[in-house]
């Protein structure tokens, strides 16, 4: 799978480990970063709905937001640009982390 950036605070979160608007603390960061790795090494989207850890599923009332845990408070969200009919293969443009109460 691919991983594309559509905010530029996650890109710069990315490529240096820190974004002056994103204050996140360091276990998030590292999470952020091992979660890309999990997008990238995954083959189909079955991959990454079967580790249980990352709670990967679609934002109730959107029709292309998706959503990984990161951690009980952070999500990481995105929306997939599908590159076959079956919806199982796609590049996941990455949009913001945000703060989630709760599961």
């Amino acid at each position: 799978m691919e991983v594309a950036f559509a905010n530029k605070e996650l890109i710069k979160l990315y490529e240096t480990g820190h974004a002056r608007k994103l204050k996140l603390p360091d276990h998030i960061i590292e999470k952020y970063f091992a979660t890309i790795q999990k997008i990238e090494a995954a083959t189909s989207i079955y991959d990454l709905s079967a580790d249980i850890g990352l709670n990967f599923k679609r934002i109730k009332g959107y029709e292309n937001q998706w959503s990984m845990r990161l951690s009980g408070k952070y999500r990481l969200q995105m929306e997939i640009q599908w590159q076959d009919e079956k919806q199982t293969i796609g590049t996941f443009n990455l949009t913001d982390i945000t703060n989630h109460y709760g599961d």
